[in-house]
């Protein structure tokens, strides 16, 4: 009942740390660490221990799938080379110079354990990167390669820290190419299988399910059920849940109903919302935990701690500048994808925010290596808290100001707007032509009313290129059909505080007008 209490509280306290956010206009993720550091200082506070298993099968899995869910698959597969080398290539890249930078000022710690620390360090988070890119606004390419980095990358870094911890403890500290060889095709290929297996499985379930609320349990039940059977094999649980999530979402106009679709994003937009704010605030709460063996020198702690931010923070532009242009000279390459201007790499660049699954994969870090060698594990997990602080709170406050400082070229909203409207056009001679064949199977009053809904949504489509100059017609009527549904609405919960009609003729009711203004509502943020 206490653990209960304390998760209640948790979620109590990120919500309003969220909120607090929004009304003060700053980046929730960045308040929550804040607040968490805060709140573990007070003495009554409950001191948190994390629990990396939690992080790893509990908690990343869904965000994981929730964000692979909402991935375009051909803007992935559009952006798959970019893509690869971050998630792959700069995680690499990124955790052998961290390691070598530790091992350079500890050379009495192998440097296998050096090298786990730079995989712990490596991987931007996938929360913090899309709740960041999105709330800052940055184009439309740049966060799906951000969002794409953050769904593979974690399973490159958690890959190579299997690796490390084993060549860790391994006699002489190495392993033979075979071992990695062998580690990195179970984990990758077997996560694909995985995944894929889990596509055609759950998605012959969707199909067969009707009821939105079993698609819904259904839809809870897959990340987990990927993971667990990923994980039985050894195989990479994180590439099994994007995958499955990739495929799942990409099919998912055919595999549910409307009823379905809509509730089941409702569902997980309350579970990101819920789960990111308790992840950011973990890992604000974790901080007397890191500090409880902390026994290093001031100064030494200090240059350690300088030294490693500054290569985390270094090797993201070493490596996005060349991987961004030196490509570009394979002429092929250069008709299909020319290059982009610099801000780009730099904004890219200045994202790299770590976050939790960086602080449970530190708290995995072995107590002991082979042979009972003690090796600095307190400070280990102490660097992963500074990398995961400071990048957040130094790249995640400043990258909205970076951003609007590099003047990137923005997404051309009239252009989507034309080309939304162009493919509307095409829709209404669809549903046009379809109508026309079934007009005489229904009264002509019915037949009449279609054809104006189907007027009115392809006027609406045009009428955004107008820009918010001036009302809109649809604006008008939404406006004018607001103030309807109110008064409407208030007719009916007088009759049923009066008696005239029972309460389940009053939620039939609301239930009807609620999705109209949802639908207006949706129309007028459009």
């Amino acid at each position: 009942m206490e653990t209960l209490f304390e998760v209640v509280v948790f979620l109590a306290i990120a919500t309003f740390g969220a909120a607090l956010a929004r009304r003060l206009g700053l980046l929730a993720p960045i308040l929550l660490v804040v607040l968490g550091l805060g709140l573990s200082y007070l003495p009554f506070f409950p001191d948190v221990r994390l629990d990396p298993n939690l992080v790893l099968v509990g908690i990343l899995p869904p965000l994981l799938y929730v964000a692979a869910l909402e991935t375009s698959v051909p803007a992935f597969r559009l952006n798959l080379r970019p893509i690869l080398l971050l998630a792959v290539g700069l995680v690499l890249f990124t955790a052998f110079v961290v390691g070598t930078v530790v091992h350079l000022l500890m050379p009495d710690v192998p440097y296998a354990i050096c090298l786990a620390l730079g995989a712990v360090v490596a991987p931007p988070d996938a929360v913090a990167a899309t709740a960041v890119a999105r709330k800052v606004g940055l184009p439309r390419r740049i966060v799906t390669i951000l969002e794409g980095e953050s769904l593979v990358n974690d399973a490159t870094a958690l890959v190579l820290l299997r690796v490390a911890i084993a060549a860790a403890g391994a006699a002489g500290g190495t392993v033979g190419f075979g071992y990695v060889a062998q580690e990195v095709v179970v984990a990758t290929g077997g996560g694909v299988l995985v995944g894929l297996l889990g596509v055609l499985v759950f998605g012959f379930l969707h199909q067969r399910t009707r009821d939105p609320l079993l698609d819904n349990a259904l839809s809870l039940i897959v990340p987990f059920a990927v993971v667990f059977a990923a994980e039985e094999i050894h195989a990479s649980g994180v590439v099994a849940v994007v995958v499955t999530g990739l495929g799942i979402g990409h099919r998912m106009p055919l595999l549910m109903s409307a009823a379905s679709r809509l509730q089941i994003g409702a569902f997980w937009r309350l579970a990101r919302f819920l789960l990111e704010g308790l992840v950011f605030l973990l890992v604000g709460l974790q901080l007397p935990e890191v500090l409880r063996d902390l026994d290093e020198p001031i100064g030494r702690l200090v240059g350690i701690t300088a030294a490693v931010l500054l290569a985390v923070f270094l090797t993201r532009f070493v490596w996005l500048f060349p991987a961004t242009y030196l490509a570009r000279l394979v002429p092929r390459v250069r008709r299909r994808d020319p290059a982009p201007p610099v801000q780009v790499p730099l904004v890219i660049g200045w994202a790299g925010m770590r976050g939790v699954v960086t602080l449970a994969a530190a708290l995995a870090l072995p107590l002991t290596l082979a042979g009972d060698r003690p090796y600095p594990r307190a400070l280990f997990i102490w660097l992963a808290f500074a990398v995961i602080v400071a990048t957040l709170v130094v790249q995640g406050a400043t990258l909205p100001a970076v951003a609007r400082r590099l003047k990137l070229p923005a997404d051309d909203p009239v252009q989507d707007a034309l080309t939304a409207a162009a493919v509307q056009q095409q829709a209404s001679r669809a549903a046009r032509e379809r109508l026309d064949a079934l007009a005489d199977s229904v009264p002509a009053t019915v037949a009449e009313r279609a054809r104006q809904v189907l007027e009115n949504r392809t006027n609406l489509a045009w009428e955004r290129l107008g820009g918010a100059a001036r009302e809109t017609p649809s604006q008008a009527y939404g406006r004018l059909r607001q103030e309807m549904i109110d008064a409407e609405r208030e007719v009916f919960r007088v009759a049923r505080d009066a008696g005239r009609i029972p309460e389940e003729v009053l939620v039939r009711a609301y239930r009807d007008l609620d999705l109209e203004e949802s639908l207006l509502r949706r129309e007028a943020d459009e």
